[in-house]
């Protein structure tokens, strides 16, 4: 009886990029490199992927590979923040760069600051997404970091307060930008500040709460009052309430954002305090909130619009360049800018 032929077994489906990536240990982006002659590879790299491709049959998806070439890509965009002002922006500037660019945005959302489900996420990256931008605060989500970087998909982060070494990544500076507001609090002679932190889930909460005490602590005399916010109106409103009921309250409130910043506004109107003459309220960001209550709102400017865009770019830039990703995953601090508007004053002499 002659023994059947050994058969190389068949994979139930063609193999893919991201199985070529699993099985040589590289990202999806380093096996593109490989198929497209591209440089900046390392030869062991190279022969990791070439093996690879040989042993799972992989055929290059030509079409595929042109489609990222010529620029019409798939890009996933995961959000879910409490603040509608921050991701108003936030959009603005993804769906602006992705226009200009020619990429097709995949939008995915979660609730309440929590990261989609695991099911979303899985269905996104089975979508076939090149790459994932990802909005505050889900670049420190671990569940969604975890399934892109299984996947090998690119990722860019926007905002993470301890950037990623992983990913792309686009913030600015947000213990120096906390730590000049406050001392912009200081100069005009408050010694009494209260300050609603943000989030305790997300890294800039912490690091802005650093640059304020570290300001504070260069004063004699001068005092910092926290409260616990969670980046929301609603959890401002709570914040502000507490800190106003003490027995000796703040004579400014510094918000970790916009959003608690015109709580804050809307309890000292309640209050009967006048805002600056009564209470100076300060907060973070400069949306659009900030102009539209009143009075306007002296705040720290992070250009919410152009992180997001410049996001996209480096990610698209990533996935298309072979010969730039060191200068691309760099990590990309963009300058602030403390905005002084009529919601700040001296404090009252008592």
């Amino acid at each position: 009886m002659t023994a059947p032929a050994t058969r190389k077994p068949r994979l139930s489906r063609g193999a893919t990029m991201a199985d070529v990536a699993d099985r040589a240990g590289v990202s999806r982006m380093t096996v593109s490199r490989v198929i497209n002659e591209g440089a900046k590879v390392r030869e062991e790299t190279r022969a990791a992927v070439l093996a690879a491709i040989r042993d799972l049959n992989f055929e290059p998806n030509l079409a595929a590979r042109n489609l990222v070439m010529s620029g019409e890509l798939r890009i996933g965009v995961v959000y879910s923040n409490p603040s509608s002002a921050f991701m108003s922006d936030f959009l603005v500037g993804v769906f602006e760069e992705a226009t200009s660019a020619g990429a097709r945005l995949i939008l995915v959302r979660g609730e309440n600051g929590q990261p989609p489900s695991l099911e979303e996420l899985q269905r996104l990256v089975g979508a076939g997404v090149h790459g994932v931008v990802l909005a505050p605060p889900l670049g420190e989500s671990a569940l969604a970091r975890d399934i892109l970087r299984a996947a090998h998909v690119p990722v860019a982060v926007v905002a993470a307060g301890k950037p990623p070494n992983d990913a792309i990544n686009v913030r600015i500076d947000d213990r120096q930008a906390s730590q000049a507001m406050t001392q912009h609090l200081l100069g005009l002679g408050h010694r009494r500040i209260g300050f609603i932190a943000g989030n305790p889930d997300q890294t800039a909460s912490a690091v802005r709460l650093e640059g304020a005490r570290a300001a504070i602590a260069a004063v004699e005399g001068a005092e910092l009052f926290v409260a616990s916010g969670a980046f929301s109106y609603d959890s401002g409103l709570r914040a502000a309430e507490t800190l106003l009921d003490a027995q000796r309250p703040p004579t400014a409130i510094f918000a970790s954002n916009d959003d608690m910043a015109a709580a804050a506004v809307s309890v000292a109107h309640r209050r009967r305090l006048d805002v600056p003459r009564d209470l100076t309220v300060v907060g973070f960001d400069d949306t659009t909130v900030a102009t539209t209550l009143w009075p306007p709102l002296t705040t720290i400017r992070q250009p919410v619009r152009q992180m997001a865009a410049i996001a996209l770019d480096r990610l698209i830039r990533a996935l298309r360049s072979n010969d730039e990703a060191d200068e691309i995953f760099a990590d990309h601090v963009l300058d602030h800018a403390l905005v002084q508007r009529d919601s700040t004053a001296p404090p009252r002499l008592v």
